[in-house]
């Protein structure tokens, strides 16, 4: 069997309610029960990983728009990175998307061009942008 399989039956030991998230590259994937559970939860299409496990996921690039849908569907889920073998909830890798993009914003301020107004709406926007981080 696969490495990918491995961890999920090693995961499903240790909690079979957790939906289990694997960030793979630029896709967030689940795999055997938990994909069938995944596509008929978020309407996603189901293939194969191989001849026996099933397959289903989406791209990190749309990941805030299924994060919400599986936080509104009350889902445990538990994401764990392949690459840094490392495990997190759906709040906190949706928050530490969410501050890498509020410091993507703050790193592109022309301080030399700012003016008082700049200032102020951007001091706004902040606000604005960071009631979407749960605390």
């Amino acid at each position: 069997m696969s490495k990918l399989y491995n961890i999920y039956l090693e995961e499903k030991n240790k909690n079979k309610d957790v939906l289990l998230l694997f960030k793979s590259g630029i896709f967030y994937i689940s795999i055997a029960e938990d994909a069938i559970k995944l596509s008929n939860l978020l309407h996603l299409k189901l293939t194969n990983l191989n001849e026996s496990i099933k397959k289903c996921g989406f791209p990190c690039s749309s990941s805030n728009k299924y994060f919400h849908l599986l936080n509104i569907l009350n889902v445990d889920t538990k994401i764990i990175d392949v690459k840094s073998n490392t495990t997190s909830t759906i709040d906190n890798t949706f928050n530490i998307d969410i501050i890498k993009e509020l410091l993507l914003k703050i790193r592109k301020i022309d301080l030399d061009s700012l003016s008082v107004s700049d200032s102020y709406k951007f001091i706004e926007d902040l606000k604005n942008f960071t009631q979407n981080i749960n605390l």
